[in-house]
């Protein structure tokens, strides 16, 4: 079989390697990755938002079924090129993915279809409405209407130090979007639900905890991800009732899509925050996380190309994974996010990174002269895995070690004092 992936980071990386497990790969990315590049039959570089390159291209190569990845390249409609070319797609085609491209589309949707789990919110589109708002939530998200790679949602006490902080980015982003975001500032632990869904069905996958904040005490900017990590079941803080809300909300969406005469077909991930007032919706995502993905491909039991198949045939069954600790820690340019330092040459110790048992992949970089180097973004992940958090962070911190170069990474993702700093906000919340 034949299967077409489009992307290029380390969450494609690692998507590539399960499916060329058990099928051929073909891989179409913006700029080569060269783990997937390893990993495929043939690839092609091109703009990976051009619909009509990428459908010509997986004509000619006669492509079985193709499961398009990133954000920017399902709201492109690269899907949607790839079905009316007759190819099968285990990815969501434009008009599902709006739930991610358009937050507004998304919160009216759960509106409509009294879905529970919404913040109060307004979308508004003058400065007068967004002030008269802001006064009557108080304390606030603002949220960019569009795709920001996860870096434009600010927060009041995190972001705004007062209303004309706040207001200052309202007016950015009226400017920029005709309209913005305003919801109500909901305290807790997030947690990420991703799950496998045929348009009707879902299987969910173990939930992960991403850490967006840059440096470590969850301090400094929001990124799009420095390191997550997944007991393999329930994370510390939550509990049993938790998953099961999410897994309502998740399902309830795909309804409601389904009663608007769209199908969501592929990956559907849930971002939730366990509150005091039970679990809230942050928002859907119409792809794997970054870095959530490599959690739980490191776990996953099925193979990965009988799950594409599955949804293209509307059949879903229940995925299997291992109920294995896994904690993914991400390396970054030096000055990373603000002044990335780009162009510095990394190695990989390949043999020492094998014996520790741990696993890596390429995001951001880029290769020359068979030599790796850096970019503005996120260049390596490394993940490991074991039977207890404890061990399975020692790992990943072993194979961070394995990576040589002018990069960092936080050292405290996935270690027992900051897991039970969750555990210990969560239990005050409760209580």
């Amino acid at each position: 079989m034949k299967v077409l992936l489009v992307g290029n980071g380390a969450r494609e990386h690692i998507i590539a390697e399960q499916i060329a497990r058990s099928a051929e790969l073909y891989a179409i990315m913006s700029k080569k990755n060269p783990g997937i590049a390893e990993l495929a039959q043939k690839f092609y570089l091109t703009n990976i938002t051009n619909p009509e390159a990428v459908g010509l291209w997986a004509i000619k190569e006669d492509i079985d079924i193709a499961f398009v990845s990133p954000d920017v390249v399902l709201a492109a409609g690269v899907s949607d090129a790839l079905e009316n070319a007759d190819i099968p797609i285990a990815s969501p085609i434009k008009a599902a993915a709006r739930i991610e491209w358009d937050k507004s589309y998304a919160r009216s949707l759960m509106k409509k279809y009294a879905i529970k789990g919404s913040p109060n919110f307004e979308i508004v589109k003058t400065r007068k409405d967004a002030l008269r708002v802001i006064k009557d939530l108080g304390q606030v998200a603002i949220k960019p209407i569009g795709l920001t790679g996860g870096k434009g949602v600010m927060v009041s006490g995190d972001h705004f130090g007062d209303i004309k902080d706040t207001m200052d980015y309202v007016c950015e982003l009226l400017k920029k979007d005709k309209q913005v975001l305003i919801e109500e500032k909901i305290i807790g632990e997030e947690f990420s639900l991703q799950l496998f869904s045929d348009g009707k069905r879902i299987s969910l996958m173990p939930p992960v905890q991403d850490h967006k904040r840059a440096y470590e005490f969850d301090l400094g900017p929001n990124t799009g991800g420095m390191g997550s990590y997944s007991t393999g079941k329930l994370l510390p803080f939550m509990c049993n009732d938790d998953l099961e809300k999410g897994r309502q909300i998740s399902q309830a969406v795909i309804d409601a899509l389904r009663k608007e005469d769209v199908e969501f077909k592929g990956v559907l991930y849930t971002q939730l925050m366990c509150t005091q007032d039970g679990v809230k919706l942050i928002e859907f995502n119409a792809r794997f996380g970054d870095p959530e993905a490599i959690n739980v491909l490191s776990l996953i039991k099925t193979q990965f190309v009988d799950i594409l198949q599955s949804i293209v045939d509307e059949n879903l069954s229940q995925v299997s994974f291992s109920e294995k600790p896994s904690v993914v820690k991400y390396l970054v340019p030096v000055g990373y996010p603000n002044k990335s330092i780009p162009d510095s040459e990394i190695s990989i110790d390949k043999k020492k990174m094998w014996d520790s048992g741990a696993k890596y992949y390429y995001a951001s970089v880029y290769e020359n002269n068979g030599k790796i180097y850096t970019t503005n973004s996120r260049a390596v992940a490394v993940v490991g895995v074991n039977n207890s958090l404890e061990n399975a962070e020692e790992k990943a911190e072993e194979a961070a070690r394995c990576v040589h170069g002018p990069l960092w990474h936080r050292k405290d993702i996935g270690t027992y004092s900051l897991v039970q700093k969750r555990i210990e906000n969560m239990g005050r919340l409760r209580a």
